[in-house]
């Protein structure tokens, strides 16, 4: 989870419903408004990114006449899916091999169809996923294009014979994580001097890199930064961190089969272009998270 924060405003996005123009049929029409004890209760990683889906999940849902509150940018994944497992969070946007990684840290499935069918059989009884997004976004190595090329990076691999003399960054918890620079530790040998403690790829990450403070961090695979700023994704040939497909983690009682048809419906209609594009409208154009959201999802209903 794959997701520096520019404004604490996130705490505070807008809930303007969207019209639409569906048939009744679409999962996406527009409902009648739900009883009041159907609200759904939408939380998020605190990332921009998963905040925007969060935001999306949350406006598709009010689209379809159901009550939301969206309890969003809230921290990681450590956090979350406890709040999901015990239903004070009804759904909250995931990424599946981090989040089977997470759960089952003993499983080897690799693709999307894969490592969905492995959380389906290692989640509790009362969480479920749905059907994975196309989209996908993934943690990453990145470093400078100019230290690529002083070092000769290309790999992550490569990193190994000179890691020794340089300082990687990332959060708290990716630190221990075997999907995380861990398991970069145990499979491609490398023995940074230092792990300096930034964000999920945010503004602090950026900022490390670009000044030096950290010659390699951990970026995602959507960030705007990395076609804007030159920064170079370091191959991962032995999958170590994996690739991760955007999915909904539900707590089943508080998500009727309705409303999760209108979840599922909407989050296979994402790209990783779209995550990109959404990103960069965010972090480089200084939109509102609700407002890229509530484009975004109202696009689809043309």
């Amino acid at each position: 989870m794959k997701k520096h924060l520019k404004k604490t405003a996130l705490l505070m996005a807008g809930t303007m419903l969207l019209a639409s123009g569906c048939a009744a049929s679409d999962p996406l029409a527009k409902a009648g408004t739900k009883s009041d004890t159907e609200i759904i209760t939408i939380g998020s990683a605190n990332f921009p990114e998963n905040v925007i889906l969060g935001e999306i999940y949350a406006k598709s849902l009010e689209d379809a006449g159901y009550g939301v509150e969206r309890k969003l940018n809230i921290g990681a994944r450590e956090v979350l899916y406890s709040q999901v497992e015990n239903c004070t969070l009804s759904v909250v946007p995931e990424y599946n091999q981090a989040l089977l990684a997470f759960i089952a840290p003993e499983a080897v499935a690799k693709g999307t169809a894969a490592v969905d069918a492995a959380l389906q059989e290692n989640l509790p009884s009362n969480l479920m996923i749905l059907d994975s997004a196309p989209a996908q976004d993934n943690n990453a190595v990145g470093v400078l294009g100019s230290t690529a090329e002083k070092y000769g990076l290309e790999t992550i691999e490569d990193l190994s014979k000179v890691s020794k003399d340089l300082a990687f960054g990332g959060p708290t918890e990716w630190k221990t994580r075997h999907d995380g620079y861990s398991g970069l530790e145990k499979d491609y040998k490398v023995a940074f001097k230092e792990y300096k403690l930034l964000d999920y790829s945010g503004p602090i990450t950026i900022s490390a890199l670009e000044k030096g403070d950290v010659d390699a961090a951990l970026i995602f695979s959507t960030a705007p930064q990395i076609k804007s700023m030159g920064f170079k994704i370091l191959e991962d040939p032995k999958n170590t961190i994996g690739v991760n497909n955007i999915v909904p983690l539900l707590c089943k009682d508080s998500v009727p089969a309705e409303a999760r048809a209108v979840i599922e419906s909407i989050n296979a209609k994402l790209t990783t272009d779209d995550l990109t594009a959404m990103n960069a409208s965010f972090i480089l154009d200084h939109r509102d998270a609700a407002d890229v959201a509530s484009d975004w999802v109202a696009e689809q209903g043309k």
